[in-house]
């Protein structure tokens, strides 16, 4: 379980093709710092398992359905990353509770920026817009953020400058991909309210 609080901003370093997989390797001097073979990383929000790991690099495999369902597939050598270990039992829940499954992917569709924040912006498929409210939270691109207005096809959130300066969506422009993994709470109550008017129903 992650918290979507991004420890840094990493790279990739190198990509192979694997035919239906892929293999990257990461530079990451934090996240890397103690790990080891079958630890989880996120990266983009996204749970991966550490293949292998030397110096302040990890590499990782990522099978198509992840490469399908995510932006991971539009990485490349340079390519800035949000990554984040899991977080250890007894530790503080900085951000919401993430799981590193993707729901979808949204992109970047306006930025506003302000003196001392930025408004983005961003696409909201439609199978995932029930489980977005205001002042919700959701998890895009790894990173734990607050819902400032949730739209039937969008929501927007505020990004304070540490935000800005130490993860990805400092970066991204409008057109880019991000990851959305909405709140594992609202699903659980959706399946157990659904459930519960079906039995009514019989």
């Amino acid at each position: 379980m992650f918290t979507g609080i991004v420890e840094e901003l990493g790279e990739v370093t190198a990509v192979e093709n694997l035919g239906d997989a892929s293999r990257f390797r990461l530079r990451g001097p934090v996240v890397t710092d103690g790990a080891k073979h079958g630890d989880s990383i996120a990266v983009n929000g996204v749970c991966l398992t550490v293949v292998d790991h030397e110096g302040d690099e990890f590499t990782a495999d990522v099978m198509a359905e992840t490469l399908d369902r995510s932006s991971l597939g539009a990485l490349a050598v340079g390519s800035r990353v949000n990554l984040e270990r899991p977080t250890a039992v007894g530790a503080r829940l900085g951000g919401h509770i993430v799981q590193g499954h993707v729901d979808g992917t949204g992109r970047v569709l306006e930025r506003k920026p302000s003196e001392n924040w930025e408004i983005v912006k961003v696409s909201l498929p439609a199978g995932l817009a029930r489980y977005v409210v205001e002042k919700g939270s959701i998890t895009v691109d790894g990173i734990s953020l607050t819902v400032v207005e949730a739209g039937p096809d969008f929501f927007t959130v505020s990004l304070i400058p540490t935000t800005l300066a130490l993860t990805t969506l400092g970066l991204k422009q409008p057109g880019d991909p991000v990851n959305l993994e909405v709140d594992i709470v609202a699903k659980y109550v959706e399946r157990l309210l659904t459930t519960a008017q079906q039995g009514a129903g019989r």
